[in-house]
């Protein structure tokens, strides 16, 4: 065989994995939502005093707008992490990176949507949710988007979970020297504090409840991956 047929014999299966779609890197896209049961946004007096004492519980959602993941579409669904830890998440003092979580998947999604979903949260969470004591499938709603109007994102998960947030203003910058105290759990970009109405979880799986007024504990993000 010459030279000449011998490159296009080897071009011609260099394009085979493009044209199978095999190896090629996976991509996913969408919203974030982060509410935490203590302030994120504060000043460090305020956050001294709640530490210890608050802040042990965390709603984690993932709104997919574009994407698969482990090759499975998930465009348009949603996965929600409700963690609960020992400490207060985010203290440099015990950076408590293990807690229980009941993961929360998208009704919508097909079996296989659903075991992604999960696997995608886990790997986003890492240790953060490393014991996961019940998955469950439940109708969810996300709105998470850019500040407007009187709120910024509105969250439902059956009657497990509700999330109602709003914008940040100056009647919120209490003390004056607030800033992003808290950064978020995990890797996401252009993360910024809005403020929570309510954040509120209702099932059995953690064996506690809880329902948070009144906080400046919610960052809205975007990921990819």
């Amino acid at each position: 065989m010459s030279g000449k047929y011998i490159a296009a014999w080897l071009g011609a299966i260099a394009t085979i994995p493009f044209l199978l779609g095999v190896g090629q890197t996976p991509g996913i896209s969408g919203h974030y939502l982060e509410t935490r049961s203590c302030d994120v946004y504060t000043g460090p007096c305020f956050a001294n005093g709640e530490m210890g004492q608050t802040g042990k519980e965390a709603i984690l959602v993932w709104k997919v707008t574009d994407g698969n993941w482990q090759g499975v579409d998930l465009d348009g669904l949603s996965v929600i992490a409700v963690v609960h830890t020992e400490h207060t998440m985010g203290d440099l003092r015990y950076d408590p990176r293990y807690g229980k979580a009941v993961l929360l998947v998208d009704e919508t999604a097909t079996e296989t949507q659903r075991e992604a979903l999960a696997a995608y949260a886990q790997h986003k969470a890492g240790n953060l949710i490393k014991s996961v004591v019940a998955i469950q499938s439940t109708p969810i709603s996300a709105e998470l988007g850019t500040c407007s109007g009187s709120g910024c994102a509105t969250v439902t998960a059956g009657d497990l979970v509700e999330v109602r947030t709003r914008c940040m203003g100056a009647e919120d910058h209490v003390c004056g020297n607030e800033r992003t105290f808290y950064p978020p759990l995990i890797e996401v970009d252009n993360a910024y504090p809005v403020y929570t109405q309510v954040a509120a979880y209702q099932g059995d799986g953690l064996d506690l409840t809880w329902a948070d007024m009144e906080l400046r504990g919610t960052f809205l993000a975007t990921f990819a991956n």
